[in-house]
């Protein structure tokens, strides 16, 4: 009988579809993050044949020595920064992930966060909780509008793709945006102008939107250098990975007025926050839960499940990651 270990509690599709199969299905029964050690130990108990991780699992060289029967692991995520991929070809274990399944949901969160910055409406919440609200007044938490502002993209991958078509058709914004990759479709669809740097993006945009994967040259791509670029009216949204900001220089610049203001779902060292940044009022948080629907975490947790399915039977899994 194979042996799968599942290291959190996932929507059921998943334990549903590997015991389908009369696989043996271990889940940890830790409510939270398996430390390393925690992880190895586990591991280490039965002679597992796929691992299915999250991205808040680091899985190294230790890890994979852990599990020497393993064919597969299996991410939960569409980022796979979490594991060493160099490590997994070495001892010839694939590596999956889930793409796709949550591109529309991320991309809807990130307008969410677009719009509750700009109409101010987290500030709002507060002020009427703290029994601030007295009546209607003019110039009371006047936002900004966003139709016909300028939205920079860094990253146009499915996720930024689909941000730029809300943007452009919903709310006639008008799209730039820098990728190592032109994007022809989104230029030819939506009259998006593409630039030669990061830098270009920053300089110009009302308003910029992070969606690129945590890589060497992505962690702090927005620094304290790239944050005096940007216009003291800019707002900045990351949905994307958390170490892409330097998060102290962000709070740096959102306190001093260098931007406007920050949305993010994603913090450089998850779960802490920076010093000094939830006390921001011109900042809004989500705890990373960009893809947190049921139809999206439900549809991961498939995809990560098939993977280890056509795997085990012998056959090419959905989505390899390539080393």
């Amino acid at each position: 009988m194979k042996k799968i270990y599942i290291t959190r509690k996932l929507p059921p599709v998943a334990e549903e579809l590997l015991r389908d199969k009369r696989y043996e299905v271990d889940v940890s029964e830790k409510n939270g993050v398996l430390t390393k050690d925690e992880l190895i130990s586990a591991l280490e108990a039965k002679p597992y044949d796929a691992v299915l991780p999250l991205l808040t699992d680091t899985i190294d060289d230790d890890v994979f020595a852990a599990a020497p029967q393993a064919k597969i692991f299996a991410n939960y995520a569409v980022g796979f920064n979490n594991i060493d991929l160099g490590a997994a070809k070495k001892r010839g274990v694939i590596v999956t992930n889930t793409p796709d399944v949550l591109t529309d949901t991320v991309a809807e969160h990130t307008f969410a966060l677009m719009l509750s910055l700009a109409s101010r409406i987290a500030e709002g919440d507060r002020f009427v909780r703290a029994g601030r609200f007295n009546g209607w007044a003019p110039l009371m938490l006047l936002g900004t509008d966003i139709k016909g502002k300028t939205l920079g993209i860094l990253g146009t991958g499915r996720i930024g793709s689909r941000v730029a078509h809300m943007a452009n058709r919903g709310f006639d914004m008008n799209i730039i945006y820098y990728d190592i990759v032109r994007n022809n479709a989104l230029e030819e669809n939506y009259s998006a102008k593409y630039r030669v740097t990061a830098e270009e993006v920053l300089r110009e945009a009302d308003i910029v939107s992070i969606h690129v994967p945590l890589i060497p040259s992505t962690r702090h791509l927005i620094n304290k250098e790239k944050l005096e670029m940007m216009k003291k009216t800019a707002l900045l949204i990351n949905t994307s990975r958390g170490p892409v900001i330097d998060e102290a220089a962000m709070v740096s610049a959102l306190r001093d007025g260098a931007i406007a203001g920050a949305a993010i779902d994603v913090f450089e060292n998850e779960p802490k926050t920076s010093p000094g940044l939830l006390e921001l009022e011109n900042v809004i948080v989500t705890p990373h839960i960009a893809s947190a629907t049921l139809k999206a975490r439900s549809k991961m947790a498939e995809v990560a499940a098939r993977n280890i399915i056509l795997v085990l039977e012998g056959g090419e899994p959905l989505n390899p990651i390539k080393s």
